[in-house]
């Protein structure tokens, strides 16, 4: 009689294995367990290191650029003193900077860009929050969004094409007629185009988007339960907006405003294509005027003298320092209300 054959599977059964001692499969599962732990720390520190770094870039970068800055325009500074702030002269050939007309047609044609931006940007905001369907809503904002990716010099060729033929020959022969009253000089000398207003005008259409964009994000960031208190006291849906609604946002609402004017500061191409680049101050807005990046861009390639081009780099220093105090504060503003409503939603 023939015996089976074993079967030869049996010899390499898990009965046949040698047995380890007990706790040498936990102790190398804890091995690595801790080596795949202490990779993830070295990890997680590099990735820490590196986006620090990175974040501290952008800072030091920015002190770099005004110490640079500051250094060129420092001999300009220090001959002029605080006269160079108040002056009127510029005179390349004599050697005589004053940055005053510069400063004032900066602060003048921004000022008229807000008063005629602000309006229609929060109209445009509430329209998008409040009143605007859904269908609609999002085409809209693109469409006004749009406009902060047109490139500078498109509206100057605009400007100049389209906007300044229209306000010499209708606008400011209508403005002097009607609203100069022989008291008024904002409105009064010749209408020749290329002025103040003109700049202001196309500033007004280059940061509406922006003042519209934030003034849309801080009205939709208003809590639901502020309107609807104001309609179960029986408000109507504009007196909810006005008395509800706007006065919780009225803090980023105005940061979108001086995030705005803080853009229109530093415009440059489009500014120095329409405001006739004269260094002069006047109360009329029909007349031309400076402004500090449109000075820059005309005069700094022909800056022969070393005082000449220490002069514009003081200039543009000036002009640094006050765009960056205007955007701190927009940012400050519009944190304040973000931080609000998040306080008052937890």
């Amino acid at each position: 009689m023939t015996h089976a054959a074993v079967p030869s599977e049996r010899a390499g059964s898990p009965l046949d294995r040698p047995v380890l001692p007990s706790g040498a499969e936990p102790a190398r599962g804890a091995r690595r367990l801790g080596v795949r732990i202490q990779g993830a720390v070295i990890g997680d520190r590099v990735y820490s290191t590196a986006i620090t770094l990175f974040a501290l870039c952008v800072p030091v970068l920015m002190i770099l650029i005004a110490l640079e800055i500051f250094i060129a325009g420092w001999p300009a500074l220090r001959q002029f003193g605080f006269s160079f702030l108040t002056s009127s002269a510029w005179d390349p050939v004599n050697g005589a900077f004053g940055a005053a007309p510069a400063i004032y047609g900066t602060l003048v044609s921004s000022a008229i860009a807000l008063a005629i931006s602000t309006p229609l940007a929060i109209g445009v905001a509430i329209f998008l929050s409040e009143f605007a369907p859904q269908w609609l809503r999002q085409p809209v904002a693109f469409l006004v969004d749009l406009l902060a990716a047109v490139p500078s010099v498109v509206y100057g060729l605009w400007g100049i094409f389209v906007l300044i033929p229209i306000l010499r020959t209708a606008v400011m022969p209508f403005l002097r007629d009607t609203l100069h009253l022989g008291v008024l000089p904002f409105f009064s000398g010749p209408a020749y185009g290329p002025s103040m207003l003109a700049a202001g005008l196309i500033l007004s259409v280059m940061v509406l988007p922006y003042i519209s964009s934030v003034s849309r994000e801080v009205l939709l960031a208003v809590p639901r339960s502020q309107r609807e208190a104001a309609l179960a006291l029986g408000a109507t849906k504009w007196e909810t907006i006005w008395g509800a609604v706007l006065p919780y946002a009225k803090s980023g609402i105005i940061g979108g405003v001086i995030l705005g004017l803080g853009r229109a500061l530093g415009e440059t191409m489009a500014v120095t294509m329409l405001i006739g680049n004269r260094p002069q101050i006047s109360a009329s807005l029909f007349a031309p005027g400076y402004t500090m990046a449109s000075l820059i861009a005309n005069e700094f390639s022909e800056a022969s003298g070393d005082l000449h081009l220490s002069a514009l780099m003081a200039v543009g220093f000036v002009l640094f320092v006050i765009t960056l105090i205007v955007n701190a504060v927009a940012r400050w503003l519009v944190w304040q209300v973000s931080r609000g409503s998040a306080g008052k939603s937890a």
